[in-house]
Formats: structure tokens, sequence, C-alpha cells
């Protein structure tokens, strides 16, 4: 997640929204990314559980919501399913 963080940022430079998905709150809390989207879901499955497109559509829809936000940084939680597998 650090890399990524990092990377949002000089995206974000230069004017170019980023959003990612996050399986480690604490740790992207303390990176501070522009926009991320903590989800449930173990190491591995940041889309949830695999052979579920109406969650996987779920999560991805909350997390390109998050580019309209300004009010950055922003740690989203996800309030979908909790994993089940």
């Amino acid at each position: 997640m650090q890399t990524v963080g990092l990377a949002q940022q000089v995206i974000e430079a230069r004017g170019i929204a980023t959003a990612s998905i996050t399986l480690l709150a604490d740790v992207t809390r303390r990176i501070r990314p522009p926009r991320a989207l903590a989800v449930p879901y173990p190491l591995g499955f940041p889309l949830g559980e695999p052979n579920d497109p109406g969650l996987q559509t779920t999560v991805l829809h909350a997390l390109l919501a998050l580019l309209a936000r300004d009010d950055v940084p922003v740690l989203e939680p996800f309030h979908g399913p909790a994993a089940s597998f």
C-alpha cells in the first residue's frame, strides 16, 4: 500500500484523480493516499469472494465513486457483506 499511496500522490499532483482499494486500513491511514476504499476481505481478495460478479461490481462502483471526492485524503469503509470464504 505504501508504494501505491506514494504513486497516487505523484499522479494527483499532475491533476489526475486516483483511488485505490486497501485491505489494510491501519497502514493506509498512515500513508494517507488521496482516496482509498477499505474492504473487509482477506489479503489477495480485494474484490471479495471469487466468482461473485455482483459483489465485485459493487466494490468497483464504490471505488469509482471516490473519484468525485475532493475532500482528500479520504479512507472510505466499504459497507458490503463481510467475507464468507
